[in-house]
């Protein structure tokens, strides 16, 4: 805060007092999200929890977050049960890639799935060494600080890198071995109104480099789009007794 009121030619309970603010509207904004009406849940926002550790680090076990149903528009899986009411979807707009989404897995559409959309319909998306590839194009990619994991007393170190998309969205992904299963794979051609979904725990996820038939994921079609994730809620930390993580309170997820 004093870094930030010296930037901004704050004094030092201005800034306090403007911080504090932001917050209370972060707070104020999220307990209205949890108070809205069904009809509101249904049609605006839904929470949805994290409960494996595919989207690490952007996403961890225990982590609380709400997802806007509003953002792609709306389809069958928008509303409570999916029923057959709606053909493709309505208000209908196009996600991005980089976009962290709740979908509906292709070959059991009663579960939800959450990953990171990579290839947008009629890319060409491949892995090659680890190394994210589109449309020919390797992502950019660069080795950041380690994310490190604790379980007990066991502190474990896994390697990070922030891979940035050629649209300039930018996060982390972590690379748990080298020369993983799915480190090389053959050229995937996404099909037209379909996406591309990885999770960014890529040695540590099922997701669209396997096909359905194979029990995995595939191609997500544009109508089991359920929402873009958008902010952390609520965080337990349900390996280390139940504890609050309050640095993600708040969270926005990108």
């Amino acid at each position: 805060m004093l870094m930030v009121g010296r930037l901004q030619r704050f004094g030092f309970w201005f800034t306090v007092f403007y911080s504090a603010l932001a917050w209370l509207s972060v707070w104020l904004a999220l307990g209205l999200l949890i108070v809205l009406p069904p009809i509101g849940r249904t049609f605006l926002f839904q929470p949805f929890n994290i409960p494996s550790g595919a989207m690490k680090p952007t996403l961890l076990v225990g982590d609380y977050m709400f997802v806007s149903k509003f953002r792609y528009g709306y389809s069958n899986y928008s509303l409570p049960f999916s029923p057959p009411l709606l053909s493709g979807r309505i208000f209908a707009s196009e996600p991005q890639r980089g976009d962290v989404i709740v979908f509906r897995l292709p070959r059991d559409p009663s579960i939800d799935y959450v990953k990171r959309l990579v290839g947008l319909p009629g890319d060409t998306v491949q892995m090659i060494n680890g190394l994210l590839h589109i449309n020919g194009q390797a992502a950019k990619r660069e080795r950041i600080e380690d994310f490190v994991e604790t379980e007990g007393t066991r502190t474990t170190r896994i390697k990070q890198w922030r891979e940035t998309l050629p649209n300039g969205a930018s996060y982390a992904v972590l690379d748990l071995v080298d020369n993983g299963f799915y480190d090389n794979t053959p050229v995937y051609q996404v099909p037209a109104g379909h996406y591309f979904m990885l999770g960014d725990n890529r040695d540590n996820s099922t997701d669209s480099r396997v096909s359905a038939e194979r029990g995995g994921v595939g191609y997500v079609p544009f109508q089991n789009l359920v929402g873009r994730a958008e902010v952390i809620f609520l965080s337990i930390d349900r390996d280390r007794s139940g504890n609050l993580r309050s640095e993600r309170l708040g969270m926005i997820v990108r």
